[in-house]
């Protein structure tokens, strides 16, 4: 494996990596937000958006894995 391969595929994970923990960020944010619109006393919406993002992108990570590289 050459150093460009090294490079690339560190930089796939970092990616990887970032992409998951914006996505966590963003559903935990908009669950807060929507449980306090509509002001139910237990939190729905923080529990259930996140468990449906990390569902919804390792469905994708097992597709882009799952493609034959070019």
């Amino acid at each position: 494996m050459s150093d460009a391969d090294k490079y690339r595929t560190t930089m796939r994970y970092i990616s990887l990596g970032t992409q998951w923990m914006v996505l966590l960020i963003v559903a935990v944010w908009l669950g807060l937000k929507v449980d306090e619109w509509i002001g139910w006393k237990f939190p729905v919406c923080l529990i259930t958006f996140p468990l449906v993002a990390l569902g919804v992108s390792l469905w994708q990570l097992v597709k882009a894995f799952n493609k034959p590289k070019k």
